[in-house]
């Protein structure tokens, strides 16, 4: 008995991690080992491991898994330009997911979508609107993905000492934003100027500074190799460059790509001996690693190779305590009543307060009057919950559509009339005189209009664009202009509010005419239609901006095959948009002004240098509202030795103010985010003079109110 129990010493959690990582994996056959290496993970009873299935999503909520707080869609929370809050919001998220992984324990088996291993956040760069899984990203710029990716992982990894609260995954490793219909396939060519300026920021933050515990490869290729098994991507930048220490699991049935479609290997076992060498130690999707076997008869791959990736992967299970004692594991005392309690419901509703944009509000239509005696709220999302809960989302039986929200927050007085009005997307005629009918004499209209998940997503998710997808136009849809219209001939003197809702810009410069304000609601979860009517009503005040830039037309854009950054975004796109990355209005008004900067220099070239160059400004509210404003710092480098960004967003802030109220707000730049880089991607400092703007918004953003200095930076 004394010998079994010494070779069981990975169940005793006062011994060294490696130690019991080295003892388990020690004992298990190569079969076992083999087994272990997919996502559905079989138990080995003579060592007492469990069944586990690695699979499951947290991309703003526990998905696929029953009960649970749906917040704002990812794209949404980065337009709160809130770190703390994303923090909040991942840590309500990861208090939920232990709960149901415990509670799911105690009836039984362990099924998909109730384990630890989250595979999220998607960091990638949202370079182009037709992307369908935009709506994953926080956006397109580095600098605020690499932000919001980095508090979403600390927010879900938690802060213990020796154990993981979950693991979080940031995905698609690297280079990968469409077009969905050929990413099986597709090889994303990028410069490595674009590589490290654009594509790998956000990915280094979250392994460097969240200490990721995995990263999920992408199915493309990224200059000519593929992603789940990319030397470059996976070993020589990821854990020798960055010195990742986790696990890479591949994207879902991305492993036969590598024969099927990339043709770098002729067949499973081929492919898997290859993704394993080059360092994906997990197999999501598909019965290919079970080849590994027939890989190591064939001299293709060694046992040892395999061992990596087994210590890999039970390093993460012993992290998260799922060989230990309850009472040993911090984690594991979350109750079940964690689930939608009333902190997390209610922290669902701030962030889709905060995610909401206003822009445009003609001669301050709104806030609206709560006392009006008629208000009509129609269009397709109206009271539509698929509007609301995006891709991969949970299930919530407390959502609130914007009727709803509009509904519970008028006087008790007052007549509120919905009427979907027109199809989302079908080409339908629109009924005139049934609309009308709903339409005499009111005191407000509320259109709700946009996309869903219907119209954009992942390939194979059940979205209807031709796209796969992918959008291959970004107006309103089917004939929801044409209601928007009708809507304004049946107004009179009343004040029209359009709520667009939707993951991606929309080109909106035929419907603006039509409104006297303009809300960009995103998929706001399921609180979403009570903020929706927090603005409206003005209870709370909007201060989103926008994480994207919206063009005006797809003519502004390079053809969506191309990778490169010139012409994209608004750090490389020189036309000017429809509405800018950073833009949002407010209902009352900011001014800034007494910009100074201490520190005006390095004195070496090391981009390691720790010293920081302080930037202060004063901010003021200057309206009769009390409101949040959104403090953004932008760098130039004017006089650059190689192509560098028009401007990049280096630091933001959301403060809340009074009205009347002033504040010093203060930045820390350090010497890395003054570098630019050669054409092989190395980062460098130079001499050269620097425009340092601070304001609402971008410097060339006539509303931001930004002020703007230059200074010599001597190297």
């Amino acid at each position: 008995m004394a010998g079994k129990q010494s070779e069981k010493k990975y169940l005793d959690p006062a011994l060294p991690l490696e130690e019991r990582v080295e003892c388990l994996v020690s004992q298990m056959t190569l079969r076992e080992k083999v087994a272990q290496t997919q996502h559905v993970a079989p138990p080995i009873p003579r060592l007492d491991i469990p069944k586990y299935h690695w699979w499951n999503e947290c991309l703003h909520g526990v998905a696929r898994a029953g009960n649970a707080t749906v917040f704002p869609q990812a794209i949404g929370m980065a337009a709160s330009f809130d770190e703390d809050l994303m923090h909040r919001v991942a840590d309500a998220i990861s208090d939920e997911a232990r709960a149901k992984y415990h509670q799911a324990l105690k009836l039984g088996e362990l099924r998909q979508y109730f384990g630890l291993t989250h595979w999220t956040p998607n960091v990638n760069i949202f370079r182009d609107p037709r992307w369908g899984r935009g709506q994953e990203t926080y956006g397109e710029d580095p600098f605020l993905t690499s932000r919001m990716g980095v508090a979403f992982c600390k927010g879900l990894q938690g802060e213990d000492q020796h154990y993981l609260k979950v693991v979080a995954t940031p995905k698609h490793y690297a280079v990968h934003s469409g077009p969905e219909s050929l990413r099986h396939e597709f090889d994303a060519v990028a410069s490595p100027r674009d590589m490290r300026e654009t594509y790998l920021p956000a990915f280094e933050a979250c392994v460097k500074e969240a200490n990721a515990w995995s990263v999920m490869g992408a199915y493309n290729r990224t200059n000519g190799e593929p992603c789940c098994a990319s030397p470059t991507l996976l070993q020589k930048i990821l854990r020798e460059e960055w010195g990742f220490e986790g696990y890479v699991v591949s994207d879902c049935g991305g492993i036969s790509d590598l024969h099927k479609n990339h043709q770098v290997t002729s067949s499973p076992a081929e492919s898997a001996a290859l993704a394993v060498k080059e360092g994906c130690d997990l197999n999501c999707g598909g019965v290919y690693y079970p080849s590994l076997v027939e890989a190591v008869e064939q001299n293709l791959i060694s046992e040892e190779e395999i061992d990596t990736a087994l210590r890999r992967l039970f390093t993460a299970r012993l992290k998260l305590g799922m060989f230990d004692p309850p009472e040993s594991v911090p984690y594991a005392s979350i109750p079940p009543d964690k689930v939608r309690c009333e902190k997390h419901v209610n922290l669902a509703r701030r962030m889709a307060q905060e995610s909401i944009v206003l822009l445009k509000n003609v001669n301050n239509s709104l806030p609206l009057k709560k006392d009006l005696a008629q208000v009509t709220v129609a269009g397709p999302n109206a009271h539509n919950d698929v509007a609301l809960l995006a891709n991969y989302a949970g299930s919530s039986p407390g959502i609130v559509t914007p009727f709803e929200g509009i509904l519970n927050s008028v006087s008790v007085g007052t007549q509120v009339f919905y009427q979907k009005g027109c199809h989302l997307y079908h080409d339908e005629p629109v009924d005139a005189t049934e609309r009308a009918d709903h339409m005499v004499k009111p005191d407000a209209l509320v259109a709700v209009l946009g996309n869903t998940t219907e119209l954009e997503g992942e390939e194979g998710a059940g979205a209807l664009s031709d796209g796969g997808g992918d959008r291959l136009q970004i107006g309103l849809p089917g004939r929801q202009l044409e209601f928007l219209k009708l809507l304004y001939e049946h107004k009179g003197q009343a004040p029209l509010i359009l709520v667009v809702m939707g993951g991606s810009p929309i080109d909106l410069s035929e419907a603006e005419p039509y409104a006297d304000a303009i809300l960009f609601a995103w998929y706001p979860g399921e609180q979403g239609g009570r903020a929706i009517a927090d603005v409206i009503f003005g209870d709370y005040n909007p201060s989103g901006r926008l994480p994207v830039t919206f063009v005006r037309s797809l003519d502004q854009l390079p053809p969506f095959t191309d990778y490169s950054m010139e012409g994209r975004t608004y750090r490389f796109m020189k036309e000017p948009p429809a509405y800018r990355f950073g833009f949002g209005l407010s209902y009352t008004s900011f001014s800034y002004n007494e910009l100074r900067i201490e520190g005006e220099s390095f004195t070496t070239n090391d981009l390691q240098d720790n010293r920081t160059i302080k930037v202060s400004v004063n901010v003021t509210n200057t309206g009769d509202r009390d409101g949040d404003e959104v403090v953004q710092l932008y760098l130039s480098d004017v006089v650059a030795s190689v192509p560098v960004p028009r401007h990049h967003l280096e630091g933001f802030r959301r403060v809340h103010l009074k009205a009347g109220e002033s504040r010093t707000v203060s930045f820390h730049l350090n010497a890395e985010q003054f570098a630019c880089y050669d054409e092989q991607g190395s980062a460098f400092l130079e001499a050269g003079t620097f425009r340092i703007s601070v304001g609402g918004g971008q410097p060339d953003d006539p509303q931001a109110g930004a002020v703007t200095t230059e200074s010599r930076m001597v190297v």
